[in-house]
C-alpha cells in the first residue's frame, strides 16, 4: 500500500489503523530477523545449561584415556577441569563437565555439528583443520614416532621402505608418515588400541603414534623390551579445538591453559602436582631431560607470546 502524506492526513480512521499495522509489523519483523539469524555462542550456551560438554579420547595414554573403571581421565581431561574452573568463576554458577569419548575422525565433525562444546584430547594443529574449527594455545608437544618390535631389522626409519605401517585414521600422523614413508604401505586402523593389537599380531611391522603415547604405551605393556620406539616424522603442538566464530569461549579456554602452565612453571600447587601426576619421574611416562626442557621451553613462549596470567590469579 502506498500512499501519499495528503492521503495520510485526510485518510480515514480505519485506514491509518492498518497502515500503521503494516508498519508495524514490518519494523518488528526486520528487527527480529538478526535475533533469529544468530546462532547461540558456545559460552551462552553453557550458561543456560550449566554443562560444559566435551569430547576427549579413550585411548590416548597420558593425555585421555578411560581407565580400569571405564573413567576417562589423562592429562588432557585436567586441562578440560581447569577450563571448568575458569568457567564456573567466570559465569558465577556452577557448571558441570561432561565428557564424551570420539574416535579422531569424529572430533571435528561433532564439534561443527555443536554435539560438543569443546574436544582436549591428543589434538595438533594443523591449517586444513584450521579451516574448520579454532584452536586453543598449545598446552603440550608431540610428534609423530614409530614403535617396532625389535628384531633383525635396524630401528631407524630407512628401514621402513615398503613395509606395512599402521596408522589412526583422521590423524596427523597418517599424514605425517605418509609424507615421510612415500615407499611404505600404510594400514589405516581405527583407534590406538588396533594399532597396538595390529603390531602384537605381525599384521603390520611398525604403528605410527604420538611419540608419548607410544612411550605411555611400553610403560604398561608386557615384554616392553621387545618393542623400541624409532624416529620422528613431525614435531607437534596439542591444542584444543573448538567450534569457529567463539572468541569469548576461546579467551576463556585460553586464559585457563596459560593459567596452569604460569602456575607450573611458578612451581605453585596444584599445577605441579597436575603435570607431575602425568609427566613427573614417578609417571608411567616421565619426560626425559631433553623432552622435559622443550616443554618447559614450550610454556614459556606460549606465556610470552600471549600475557601472563597476574600473580595473584594463580
Amino acid at each position: 500500500m502506498k500512499l501519499s502524506l495528503a492521503t495520510l492526513i485526510f485518510a480515514p480512521r480505519h485506514q491509518l489503523l492498518q497502515v500503521f499495522a503494516i508498519a508495524t509489523t514490518t519494523l518488528l519483523g526486520t528487527l527480529m530477523v538478526p535475533q533469529l539469524a544468530s546462532a547461540e555462542s558456545i559460552l551462552e550456551k553453557v550458561n543456560r545449561t550449566g554443562t560444559l560438554t566435551a569430547g576427549t579420547n579413550a585411548d590416548a595414554l597420558p593425555f585421555a584415556f578411560a581407565d580400569d573403571q571405564g573413567e576417562l581421565q589423562g592429562y588432557s581431561i585436567d586441562m578440560l577441569k581447569q577450563i571448568q574452573a575458569q568457567l564456573t568463576k567466570e559465569l558465577g554458577k556452577d557448571i558441570e563437565l561432561q565428557l564424551t569419548a570420539l574416535t579422531p575422525e569424529q572430533r571435528i565433525p561433532k564439534l561443527v555439528a555443536g554435539e560438543v562444546d569443546i574436544v582436549c584430547d591428543a589434538s595438533s594443529y594443523t591449517w586444513k583443520r584450521e579451516e574448520q574449527i579454532d584452536f586453543s594455545v598449545s598446552y603440550g608437544f608431540t610428534g609423530t614416532r614409530l614403535l617396532t618390535k625389535r628384531g633383525s631389522e635396524p630401528l631407524v626409519p630407512e628401514a621402513f621402505a615398503n613395509k606395512r605401517i599402521a596408522a589412526v585414521a583422521g590423524t596427523t600422523n597418517e599424514i605425517a608418515i605418509r609424507r615421510t614413508q612415500p615407499e611404505a604401505q600404510i594400514v589405516v586402523v581405527d583407534s590406538h588400541d588396533q594399532g597396538y593389537e595390529a603390531l602384537k599380531q605381525d599384521t603390520v611391522d611398525a604403528f605410527a603414534a604420538d611419540g608419548i603415547l607410544l612411550e605411555g604405551w611400553l610403560q604398561t605393556t608386557d615384554n616392553r623390551d621387545s618393542y623400541g620406539v624409532v624416529g620422528y616424522f613431525s614435531r607437534e603442538g596439542i591444542a584444543c579445538m573448538v567450534p569457529e566464530n567463539n572468541s569469548k569461549f576461546v579467551d576463556q579456554v585460553n586464559y585457563s591453559l596459560v593459567r596452569f602452565m604460569g602456575g607450573y612453571l611458578e612451581g605453585k600447587e596444584p599445577y605441579v602436582a597436575i603435570f607431575d601426576r602425568w609427566f613427573g619421574p614417578q609417571a608411567n611416562v616421565p619426560l626425559s631431560k631433553d623432552l622435559r626442557a622443550l616443554v618447559l621451553e614450550t610454556m614459556q613462549l606460549v606465556i610470552d607470546f600471549k600475557q601472563a596470567v597476574p600473580e595473584s590469579d594463580l
